[in-house]
C-alpha cells in the first residue's frame, strides 16, 4: 500500500490546525480542496483516518499515518541538514513534557542544546502519566513520561526520581495544622492540587487522614502552584529540593517518588538525537539515580 506523502502532511496539519478550515488557511489551499485531500487519502488506504468532530481528531488509524507524516518531516530535516541543502531550515522536535520537570531542570539543556545545535522545540505539557499518550497518537517524537514499558515502536530510557514532600507556610500551618497533620486537621485544612489528573496530594492524604475530603484549589499553573502554597492558600506536594532549605513547614509523611522515563520514537534524526543526549544528561544531574528505577 502506498502512502501519498503529501497526502499524509496534509492530514497531520488538519488535526494540528482542529479543522479544516484552518488547515486549509495554513496550507493556502481551499477548504475543499484540503477535503478532497483527506478524501483521497482514505481512499488510499481504505479506512476512516479522521473524526469530522469539533476540534477534528484522528483514528487509530489517522494517528498511525500522522505517525508516518512526522517521520518524513524529521527525515527530510535530517537530510537538508547532512547535504546543507536548507541552510535557513531550523529542524523542529516536538516533545512531550510534564509540568514540574519543565519548570525545575529541563528548560536550561533544551535552552543549550537548541542554541548550539539551531533546533526549534514544540513542548506539548501535559501530566506525566498521559505524556506518552501523545506518542502514540503522533503528536510528539519523545515524551517525559512514568510509563516504563516501551509504547510500540518506541525505545526507554530511565531518568530518574522525582522527589515530593507535603509542605506549607509557617501562617497556613499555624492557622490549619496547629497541632501539626493530624487526621482531624487534614480533614479541614485546604489542599492546592495541580489539576484534575494531580494525584499526588491525594496519595499523601491518605497515609495520614483516609477518606478526608478537605477544600481543594486547582492552580494548574508550576510557578502559581508554587507561588499559592507560599501565600497560605493550601498545602500541597512540592519538589523535595524546592521544599529543603525554604521558608515552608516540612509536613513530614512519605517522600513521594514519581520514576520519569524518556521514550521516543526508533527514528534516525540527528535533531532528536541531540535532544535525548541533553534531557537524558541534565536529568541524571537533576533527578534521583536512573539505575534505581530498573533494579
Amino acid at each position: 500500500m502506498q502512502v501519498p506523502d503529501d497526502l499524509a502532511r496534509t492530514l497531520a496539519v488538519v488535526v494540528d490546525a482542529g479543522s479544516l478550515d484552518a488547515a486549509s488557511r495554513h496550507l493556502h489551499l481551499t477548504q475543499s480542496a484540503v477535503s478532497q485531500r483527506i478524501a483521497a487519502l482514505e481512499r488510499a488506504v481504505g479506512q476512516v483516518l479522521l473524526v469530522r468532530s469539533r476540534p477534528v481528531r484522528a483514528t487509530p488509524a489517522g494517528s498511525a499515518v500522522i505517525r508516518y507524516a512526522r517521520q518524513l518531516e524529521h527525515l527530510h530535516d535530517d537530510l537538508a541538514s547532512a547535504l546543507g541543502a536548507d541552510a535557513e531550515h531550523t529542524p523542529r522536535v516536538r516533545l512531550a513534557v510534564n509540568a514540574d520537570s519543565l519548570s525545575t531542570w529541563l528548560l536550561a539543556p533544551l535552552a543549550r542544546v537548541c542554541e548550539r545545535h539551531g533546533i526549534a522545540v514544540a513542548l506539548h505539557r501535559e501530566d506525566e502519566a498521559r505524556t506518552a499518550d501523545l506518542l502514540v497518537d503522533g503528536s510528539v517524537l519523545a515524551a517525559i513520561t512514568t510509563r516504563g514499558a516501551a509504547v510500540p515502536g518506541c525505545t526507554v530510557t530511565p531518568l530518574g526520581t522525582m522527589s515530593y514532600r507535603a509542605a506549607a507556610s509557617r501562617t497556613y500551618a499555624d492557622r490549619w495544622l496547629p497541632h501539626g497533620p493530624t487526621a482531624a486537621s487534614l480533614a479541614r485544612a485546604p489542599v492546592v492540587d495541580f489539576d484534575g489528573d494531580d494525584n499526588l496530594q491525594s496519595r499523601w492524604l491518605s497515609e495520614h487522614a483516609p477518606g478526608a475530603t478537605p477544600p481543594r484549589h486547582q492552580v494548574p499553573s508550576s510557578t502559581e502552584f508554587r507561588e499559592a502554597i507560599h501565600l497560605g492558600m493550601g498545602w500541597g506536594m512540592l519538589f523535595a529540593a524546592d521544599v529543603h532549605g525554604s521558608d515552608l513547614v516540612d509536613l513530614g509523611g512519605p517522600t513521594l517518588d514519581v520514576p520519569l522515563f524518556w521514550q521516543q520514537w526508533r527514528l534516525s534524526s540527528t535533531a532528536l538525537t541531540h535532544v535525548a543526549e541533553a534531557v537524558i544528561a541534565a536529568a541524571r544531574g537533576a533527578l534521583g539515580d536512573a539505575q534505581e528505577q530498573v533494579s
